[in-house]
């Protein structure tokens, strides 16, 4: 970790913190988010998003060796239509796999980011300070799995990102969204790549991976 002081007669006050990207945000995702954030949350989608077309490849397969070990010898067309039929239910699984694997939900100090799409990517965004309202919503196959839905109010108009579904661990990413976003500052900024920080709050240096540069601030 890159450490500097910058002193004055007097005693430690603090830490400036130049946040950059956290440690835990795969390296795809570095283009969207600024250098002056501090990342949150970065989490895909629950993996129950994509059940449905698995469990739906995996049935299909045993039907097609139902159906062909059933069918006549004399029957040749059918069976080559049914496994064709088979291999358009197990391509459409994997895109949906693809997909799922390219989708992420991102919370920084300053705003929220959806990622998702594959041949055409696309970002949807909204800053914190837009956000007047969060709840979320949980369905019982969503309890019974361990997802929920998040729905955004904001006070503008027209909304980038309004619901966020599939989201794994909805409890702890509800109460750590509404800290971002209705508690108190984890600190305060100081400019475009500064955040003051008290040092009892101080992180592990073995955790940011010489991702933050830090100096200590004093005051007469």
């Amino acid at each position: 970790m890159k450490t500097g002081r910058v002193r004055d007669a007097g005693r430690a006050v603090g830490r400036v913190v130049i946040r950059r990207i956290a440690a835990d945000v795969p390296p795809h995702l570095d283009r969207y988010l600024l250098a002056s954030e501090m990342v949150v949350v970065a989490v895909r989608r629950h993996p129950a998003q994509v059940l449905e077309p698995v469990l739906s490849a995996v049935a299909a397969l045993f039907l097609v060796l139902w159906a062909t070990s059933s069918l006549s010898p004399d029957v040749e067309l059918v069976p080559d239509v049914l496994w064709v039929s088979w291999l358009l239910v197990l391509g459409r699984a994997l895109w949906r796999l693809w997909e799922w694997s390219r989708d992420w939900f991102i919370a920084t100090d300053t705003r929220l980011l959806l990622t998702y799409g594959i041949l055409t990517r696309k970002v949807a965004m909204m800053p914190l300070g837009k956000v007047t309202d969060m709840s979320y919503n949980r369905s019982p196959l969503g309890r019974l799995l361990g997802y929920g839905e998040f729905v955004l109010e904001s006070a503008g108009q027209e909304q980038a990102m309004r619901v966020v579904s599939w989201l794994p661990d909805p409890d702890d990413l509800y109460r750590l969204i509404c800290a971002e976003i209705f508690g108190s500052d984890r600190g305060r900024r100081v400019g475009p790549d500064v955040v003051v920080q008290d040092a009892a709050s101080e992180r592990d240096p073995d955790d940011d991976q010489d991702r933050n540069a830090t100096v200590d601030i004093y005051e007469d």
